[in-house]
C-alpha cells in the first residue's frame, strides 16, 4: 500500500503535468531560433554525447551545475537531448524520461522565462526581468536565466515568443542597461556554472565559449576529458594556479584556435594526460621551467596532435580518425604511419577494399528491377505500384535504414530517414518505423544508464523485439559488418566481440540460417530467405553498381 506522502507527491505531479500542458497550449509559440545553448556533454575519449541530466546521474556534473544548465535550457526555449537530437518542453522531457522528478518543478518554474509570469496584482503576463523587478523571482536566479537568454541570441519576450535585441528590450522594459553591464562584466555573483575540467566557476557565456559545436545539429557540447571520468583533481597551490589562470595564449590549431585561452584551461584539456599536466605544474613550481617554456611545449604538443587528427575518413554519420581505424585493426601500423607522414592520403586508404568495407559497407538491396518493363524503382515505389507487399517492402526499407541509408536507385542517391521523408522517397507514415530501424546506425539509448548502445546490446537488454533485431543484425553483417554507433563505422567480427557488440552465440544463430533468421521474402519464389540469400538473387545495376531485386512478374 502506498503511503500518504507518495500519494500526495503523485497527485501534485499529475497536477503539475496538467498545468504545464495547459500553459504550453496557451503559449504555443516557440521562441525565435537563437544560438544553441549548452545542450549536453561530449565524452572526448569515446565521442559519446550525453544529456545534462544523464551527466548528473553519472556524477560528471555536480547536481547544482546540472540544475543550472537545465534551467538555462528551459529558460531559452527547450530541454535538449543531444543523443536523440530532440528539443522538448519541460513536460515533454519529463514524460520522455529525459529529466527526472527531482528537477521537474524547478524546470517548470524556469520555463516561465519563455512562457511568461503572471503578475499577481494585475493578472498580466510579464517577462522574466519584470518578474524579478516585482520580486516574483529571486534576483540571483533571474540574472542567470537572463544571461542564458542573452548568450543564446537575445531576451525572450513572452508576449510574442520572439527574441529581442538588447536595445529593443530596453525600450520594451524587459531588460535594462544596468543589468546588461553587470552581465558583460561577470563577477563571482554571476559565475554560477562549474567547469568539471578546470574546477572553475564560470558565467554561462564563459562556459558556452568552452563548448564545441556538433557539426550536424549545431548543439553546443561541453567536452569532458578522461581526467574527469577518472575523478582526477589536479593538485596545485593557489599561487601557481592563479598565474596559470591569468596567462592567456593563442593556439593556431584545434578547438582553441578561435579564441585566446588560459594556460590553466589548456593544461586541463583533452590534449594532456593527468601525468603530463602534473609534470608541467610540478616543474613550474620547482622552477625547472618558466611560463614561456610551458607555452612553447603545449602549443607544440597541440599542433602535433591536431596534425595527427587531421587525417580523417567519412564514416556513416561522422568523421572517423585514423587512430580509430588502427584501434579497430581496420588499418595496420604501417598504413597508419604512412598517413601521419603524408606518404598516403585518406582518399587512397579509403579506396582499399578492406577499409572501404568497414567505412561505407557493401550496398544493401537498393530497389527493384522489373524484368517485364526493364524499369528500376525504389522499394517504396514498388510497394505503391503493388509490386511488393507492404510487409515485404517495410522489411527491406528497415534493412536499408539499419545499414546506413535509404536508397533511391533511380537517382543513385542515399539519404538518412529524415532526409528520405523530406525528399518523398518514403511516405511519412513509415517515418517512425524507419527511424526506429535507423537506431541500428545512430545507436539506442540505454534507459538504465543513458549510454548509447549498439543494436546487439539493445537486443540483449530486450529493448527491441528479438526477430526484428536479428533481421537488422543480419542485414548489417551481410553488408559489411556490425555497426558501432558511437564511432560511426563497421567493425571486424573479433573487434565487435571485444566491444560487446556481438557474440559467438549470435554469430552461430545467423550462420545456421534456420527459420528464425529467414525473415526476408522473395516475391518471385514466395520463399522466406535470409538477407544474404536474397542479396545473392539480386542483379547489379550496370550504371550504378547497386543491388536490385529482380521482379519477374
Amino acid at each position: 500500500m502506498e503511503n500518504t506522502g507518495q500519494v500526495q507527491k503523485g497527485a501534485h505531479l499529475a497536477s503539475s503535468l496538467t498545468t504545464g500542458d495547459s500553459l504550453s497550449k496557451q503559449n504555443s509559440h516557440v521562441p525565435q531560433k537563437g544560438e544553441s545553448g549548452i545542450a549536453g556533454l561530449l565524452i572526448y575519449s569515446s565521442n559519446e554525447k550525453m544529456s545534462i541530466y544523464q551527466a548528473m546521474k553519472k556524477q560528471l556534473l555536480t547536481a547544482g551545475t546540472a540544475l543550472l544548465l537545465l534551467e538555462a535550457q528551459a529558460a531559452t526555449g527547450s530541454i535538449i537531448d543531444p543523443v536523440t537530437d530532440q528539443k522538448l518542453s519541460v513536460t515533454e522531457a519529463f514524460q520522455g524520461g529525459i529529466i527526472g522528478n527531482n528537477v521537474y518543478d524547478k524546470l517548470l518554474a524556469a520555463e516561465k522565462a519563455v512562457l511568461g509570469f503572471k503578475d499577481p496584482y494585475t493578472g498580466d503576463m510579464i517577462s522574466l526581468f519584470q518578474a524579478m523587478k516585482k520580486d516574483l523571482v529571486v534576483p540571483s536566479r533571474a540574472i542567470r536565466l537572463l544571461e542564458a537568454q542573452v548568450a543564446t541570441g537575445g531576451i525572450i519576450d513572452p508576449l510574442t515568443g520572439h527574441r529581442v535585441a538588447v536595445d529593443a528590450a530596453y525600450q520594451k522594459g524587459i531588460f535594462d542597461k544596468e543589468l546588461n553591464e553587470k552581465l558583460a562584466d561577470p563577477s563571482d555573483d554571476t559565475r554560477g556554472f562549474f567547469d568539471p575540467n578546470t574546477q572553475e566557476n564560470l558565467s554561462y557565456l564563459e562556459m558556452k565559449q568552452r563548448c564545441v559545436t556538433d557539426p550536424r545539429t549545431g548543439f553546443s557540447l561541453l567536452i569532458v576529458t578522461d581526467k574527469v571520468l577518472k575523478g582526477v583533481k589536479i593538485q596545485v597551490d593557489e599561487n601557481s594556479k592563479e598565474i596559470l589562470r591569468k596567462t592567456l595564449i593563442s593556439v593556431k590549431k584545434g578547438r582553441f584556435s578561435s579564441r585566446k585561452v588560459t594556460l590553466w584551461e589548456i593544461l586541463n584539456s583533452e590534449y594532456f594526460t593527468e601525468e603530463q599536466t602534473e609534470e608541467f605544474i610540478q616543474n613550474f613550481k620547482s622552477g625547472k621551467v618558466t611560463v614561456e617554456s610551458i607555452i612553447t611545449s603545449v602549443t607544440t604538443i597541440i599542433e602535433h596532435t591536431e596534425k595527427k587528427k587531421a587525417v580523417t575518413f567519412r564514416g556513416l554519420r561522422r568523421r572517423v580518425s585514423s587512430q580509430q581505424l588502427l584501434d579497430c585493426k581496420i588499418i595496420d601500423q604501417t598504413v597508419y604511419n604512412k598517413l601521419q607522414q603524408g606518404l598516403m592520403s585518406s582518399q587512397e586508404v579509403s579506396e582499399i577494399k578492406s577499409v572501404e568495407r568497414y567505412l561505407t559497407g557493401i550496398c544493401s538491396i537498393a530497389g527493384v528491377f522489373v524484368e517485364t518493363t526493364n524499369e528500376k524503382m525504389s522499394i517504396s515505389q514498388a510497394m505503391k505500384k503493388k509490386l511488393l507487399m507492404p510487409g515485404t517492402a517495410l522489411i527491406l526499407l528497415e534493412a536499408q535504414a539499419a545499414t546506413g541509408f535509404l536508397i533511391d536507385p533511380v537517382k543513385n542517391a542515399k539519404f538518412t530517414v529524415d532526409e528520405a521523408v523530406k525528399e518523398n522517397l518514403v511516405s511519412a507514415d513509415l517515418h517512425q518505423k524507419l527511424l526506429s530501424a535507423e537506431r541500428a546506425v545512430t545507436g539506442y539509448k540505454d534507459p538504465y544508464t543513458g549510454d548509447v548502445i549498439s543494436l546487439f546490446q539493445a537486443l540483449k537488454k530486450d529493448l527491441i523485439v528479438k526477430d526484428h533485431g536479428i533481421r537488422l543484425l543480419e542485414a548489417q553483417i551481410a553488408t559489411g559488418g556490425i555497426i558501432d554507433p558511437v564511432h560511426s563505422h563497421r567493425l571486424p567480427v573479433e573487434v565487435a566481440y571485444k566491444r560487446g557488440m556481438f557474440d559467438l552465440e549470435m554469430n552461430k544463430v545467423l550462420s545456421d540460417a534456420g527459420d528464425d533468421t529467414k525473415g526476408f521474402f522473395d516475391p518471385n519464389t514466395r520463399e522466406n530467405l535470409t538477407y544474404l540469400q536474397l542479396m545473392d538473387r539480386c542483379v547489379k545495376d550496370p550504371e550504378t553498381g547497386l543491388s536490385l531485386l529482380l521482379l519477374k512478374k
